[in-house]
């Protein structure tokens, strides 16, 4: 019984959050693209309710930032160590959002959006393990500069840190992207 209990908890280790190791993408190259709109530039004027969505997006990614370089820990939720997912959750819960705890049943609420579409506070689901089916990374989007999207994650390498969507790993293990706010 505690053979199968240590081989369980090593099998949960392993698959949590984001890739022990980073893998190649030699071939297979996927790419996404941000398009410019070629509508008119000029400045718009936002309602009172999309000022307050925007200030959200910002207090929730301060809250996120402000995680930076804490060590990864499955389950983790806390400064001394947390997951992708823990991450988001506790952004989200400090700026009284409550959402679901794991990144797969996150991945069941908001609003499917194309990436063209993707503005800072927007989540951006991954499938990073090649044996598993389902949604098993998350990150926030943080900036979005041009087709540079950039999010704020926790790896089990690198702990929490932001990186590109444009990087060959998260381009090629990125399922969808959902809008929360």
């Amino acid at each position: 019984m505690l053979r199968k209990t240590i081989i369980l908890l090593l099998f949960l280790a392993i698959t949590a959050c984001g890739p022990g190791k980073k893998r190649r993408t030699y071939s297979k190259t996927r790419t996404v693209t941000v398009e410019g709109s070629t509508e008119d530039t000029s400045p718009e004027i936002k309602s009172e309710e999309e000022g307050r969505t925007n200030e959200k997006a910002e207090a929730i990614i301060s809250t996120a930032l402000s995680y930076s370089g804490t060590r990864y820990k499955y389950g983790g939720t806390t400064n001394k160590g947390m997951d992708c997912s823990g991450l988001v959750y506790v952004s989200l819960k400090e700026n009284d959002i409550m959402f679901p705890r794991t990144s797969y049943q996150m991945a069941t609420e908001g609003q499917n959006i194309k990436v063209k579409e993707v503005q800072k506070g927007d989540l951006l689901y991954f499938q990073t393990s090649k044996s598993g089916k389902r949604i098993n990374h998350v990150g926030l989007v943080v900036d979005v500069d041009g087709d540079d999207i950039k999010f704020i994650h926790a790896t089990t390498s690198r702990g929490v840190l932001v990186s590109s969507l444009r990087e060959g790993y998260w381009n090629s293990a990125f399922v969808k992207a959902m809008r929360i706010l």
